[in-house]
């Protein structure tokens, strides 16, 4: 007869996670003076104001608006040297951000950073907001989030655009979402959203009985 040690499963650690440009933080500010300066020194027209409203997808493909495409290469080149300067000091934590990464950390989990931004600028703002996830993951996309979520063993992924919900169910993660970005809520639940919540100031309340759920 086996044991009851023996037939027990020991359960996977807990891995939440989120994505960075209009989830944890409203980058918004600091984006939006980093394509006027990216305007002012290519000498491009470029309506920042526009391009703040569809934040989400990769550089590249906003830059494709804009630019030829042969310049496409050297434009991501230039905007991402001036980022530090320009994009990371004015942007904003988000509300909740903070208590939502740390009530991941406080229930023994890891709260890892999946985001289609260039890594080196997003560990940037991990240290100008003085987040400290335990992961920072960078250069993915939709679906290629999978991969990190994957890796990480993520079982929850937490965004606010249609891509995060491609990449969270494509993972096998359950998608939570906020609809803090350029998406609505009903938006996000007919592209398949598990969950929306109104912001992350309700992430922390939600977790526990997500926890509470499981191991009942």
């Amino acid at each position: 007869m086996a044991s009851m040690t023996a037939s027990m499963t020991v359960p996977p650690a807990l891995t939440v996670g989120f994505d960075l440009d209009m989830t944890l933080i409203d980058s918004r500010p600091g984006i939006r003076a980093c394509w006027a300066e990216l305007s002012a020194r290519t000498g491009t027209y470029v309506d920042a104001d526009l391009v703040v409203t569809r934040l989400g997808p990769p550089l590249e493909e906003e830059i494709g608006n804009w630019f030829p495409a042969r310049e496409i290469p050297a434009v991501a080149a230039l905007y991402r040297e001036l980022y530090p300067a320009f994009a990371v000091g004015g942007s904003l934590e988000m509300p909740g951000a903070r208590e939502a990464v740390a009530a991941v950390q406080a229930a023994g989990g890891r709260a890892i950073v999946v985001t289609a931004k260039w890594e080196p600028n997003a560990r940037l703002h991990m240290d100008h907001l003085d987040l400290r996830p335990d992961a920072v993951i960078g250069d993915l996309w939709a679906e290629q989030k999978a991969l990190a979520l994957r890796e990480h063993g993520a079982s929850v992924y937490v965004g606010d655009h249609i891509g995060d919900v491609r990449g969270a169910r494509a993972a096998g993660a359950l998608s939570v979402t906020v609809p803090t970005g350029p998406i609505g809520a009903q938006e996000l639940r007919t592209a398949g959203a598990d969950v929306v919540l109104a912001d992350l100031t309700e992430f922390p309340a939600w977790l526990a009985g997500h926890l509470g759920n499981a191991g009942s």
